[in-house]
C-alpha cells in the first residue's frame, strides 16, 4: 500500500504541486491561477525541449554523416543552444523597405502562438491536460490551420518573389497533407466515439493480459498511423518533404527576408509543431500516456507520454539524415494519388471493423483489404503514374 501511495504521488506530482501553489490564493482566484500555472509550464517546458533537441539533432546528423557535430560550447557542446539564442537576440533585424512591416512582424508571432495553443488540449499524463474540452481534436486542428496563414503572411509581406513562391509551395503542401491528417484522425474518432483527447486515451488504456489496446495494434490503426506519420512529416516541413525551404531553388523559402529573432521564432515554431504533432499522434494511436505493458503501469504516466514523443522526434531526425528530398511534383502526386485514396479506404475498413463485431473474421477481412490495396497502389498504380525514381535524359 505504501509503494502504491508513492507511485500515485509521483504520477500526480505536477497536479499536486499546482494545487499546493494555488492553495495560497482566495477560492475565487484558484481556477484562473491554475490555468496560468499550466500555461507557464507549457511555455517553459517545450522551448526547453526545443533547445535540447537542436543539439541532439545536430549531433545525430553528425554521427550519421561521420562527423562530431557541435562540441565547442560547454561540455560535449550542450551549451550550443544558449550561444545560438544569444546570436539570434543580438543579430540585426533587417526588414526590406518594400515589405509590409506590420504583417512581416506578425507572421512569426502568429505561428508560435498557434502552435502553443495546440498544446492546451494534449493530455500529457493522467489528469494532465490544460483544457479538457469535448471537441479538443477539432480545436487542435483549428489551431494547426492558423500556421498556414502565418506562412503565407510571411511570404506575401516580404515583397520577394522567392519568399512568395516558397509560401505558395508551403501552403499547397500543408493543405494537401492536412486533409490526410484530418481523415486519419477521423478513423480514431469512429472507434473511440469521442472528439475528446483524454477520452481517446482512456479508450486505449485497457489491457488483455499484459498487452495494451492501442489502436496501432489493429489493421486500420496501423494503416492510419502510417498515413498520419507521412502527413505529419509534410505538415512540419521535415525531410524528405522540406520543399518549402529548398535552398537550391528558393534560398530559404518563405522566411528568406527574415533575420535575427524573427527567424529564430520561425525555427522555434517549426520544432514546436513537431512536438505538437508527435504528441497528437501519440494520443491517437500509441495510447497517449498509458504504459506499453500492464506491469509497467506503476511508472508515472507523464514519463510514458514524453518518452513516446521523444521517440517520434528521434525518427524525424533519423529520416532527415537518411532520405533525399523529393521533387515538388512527386510530393503533390504522392499526396493526392496515393496517401489520400489509401486514407479514404482506411475509413471504410474502420467502419467494417466497428460493425463486424468481435472475432478473428474482422482481423482477416480488414487486413486483407488493406494489404491488397497497398500492393495494387504501390506496385501497379505508382508505376503507371510515374512516381518512381528520377530518370535523367541528356542531349545527344
Amino acid at each position: 500500500m505504501a509503494n502504491t501511495h508513492v507511485f500515485t504521488h509521483l504520477d500526480q506530482i505536477f497536479i499536486l504541486l499546482r494545487d499546493w501553489l494555488v492553495g495560497f490564493l482566495p477560492g475565487a482566484a484558484r481556477p484562473a491561477a491554475g490555468v496560468v500555472l499550466g500555461v507557464i509550464a507549457i511555455v517553459c517546458l517545450f522551448p526547453g525541449l526545443f533547445a535540447l533537441t537542436t543539439v541532439f539533432e545536430r549531433k545525430g546528423l553528425g554521427r550519421i554523416q561521420n562527423r562530431l557535430g557541435p562540441n565547442r560550447v560547454g561540455p560535449f557542446g550542450l551549451f550550443q543552444p544558449i550561444a545560438d539564442g544569444i546570436k539570434s537576440l543580438t543579430k540585426e533585424d533587417v526588414v526590406p523597405l518594400s515589405a509590409n512591416a506590420g504583417v512581416h512582424f506578425l507572421a512569426p508571432l502568429v505561428l508560435v502562438v498557434a502552435v502553443f495553443m495546440g498544446f492546451a488540449v494534449l493530455p500529457m499524463g493522467r489528469n494532465m491536460v490544460l483544457v479538457d474540452m469535448d471537441a479538443g481534436l477539432l480545436f487542435f486542428f483549428a489551431m494547426g490551420a492558423a500556421t498556414e496563414l502565418s506562412v503565407f503572411m510571411a511570404g506575401w509581406s516580404s515583397r520577394n518573389k522567392y519568399s512568395l513562391l516558397g509560401a505558395m509551395r508551403a501552403v499547397a503542401q500543408m493543405i494537401s497533407y492536412e486533409v490526410v491528417l484530418l481523415l486519419s484522425a477521423v478513423a480514431v474518432v469512429m472507434i473511440a466515439g469521442s472528439l475528446s483527447l483524454p477520452k481517446i486515451v482512456d479508450a486505449q488504456n485497457q489491457y488483455t493480459g499484459i498487452f495494451p489496446h492501442w489502436y496501432i495494434f489493429t489493421p486500420w490503426g496501423l494503416a492510419g498511423f502510417v498515413m498520419y506519420a507521412i502527413a505529419a512529416t509534410a505538415e512540419t516541413n521535415r525531410s524528405p518533404f522540406d520543399l518549402p525551404e529548398g535552398e537550391s531553388e528558393l534560398v530559404a523559402g518563405y522566411h528568406t527576408e527574415y533575420s535575427g529573432f524573427k527567424f529564430a521564432l520561425f525555427f522555434l515554431g517549426e520544432y514546436l509543431a513537431m512536438f505538437s504533432i508527435s504528441g497528437l499522434g501519440t494520443t491517437l494511436f500509441l495510447g497517449g500516456w498509458s504504459a506499453p505493458f500492464s506491469f509497467l503501469a506503476f511508472i508515472p504516466s507523464w514519463i510514458w507520454f514524453f518518452s513516446k514523443v521523444m521517440l517520434s522526434i528521434f525518427v524525424f531526425i533519423w529520416m532527415r539524415g537518411t532520405l533525399p528530398r523529393l521533387r515538388q511534383d512527386q510530393l503533390m502526386n504522392f499526396a493526392w494519388k496515393f496517401v489520400l485514396p489509401f486514407t479514404l479506404l482506411n475509413l471504410f475498413v474502420t467502419a467494417l471493423w466497428r460493425f463486424m463485431g468481435e472475432g478473428w473474421l474482422r482481423w482477416v477481412v480488414c487486413s486483407a483489404i488493406l494489404a491488397v490495396a497497398w500492393v495494387l497502389m504501390t506496385r501497379v498504380g505508382m508505376r503507371e503514374e510515374h512516381f518512381g525514381p528520377r530518370r535523367y535524359r541528356y542531349a545527344e
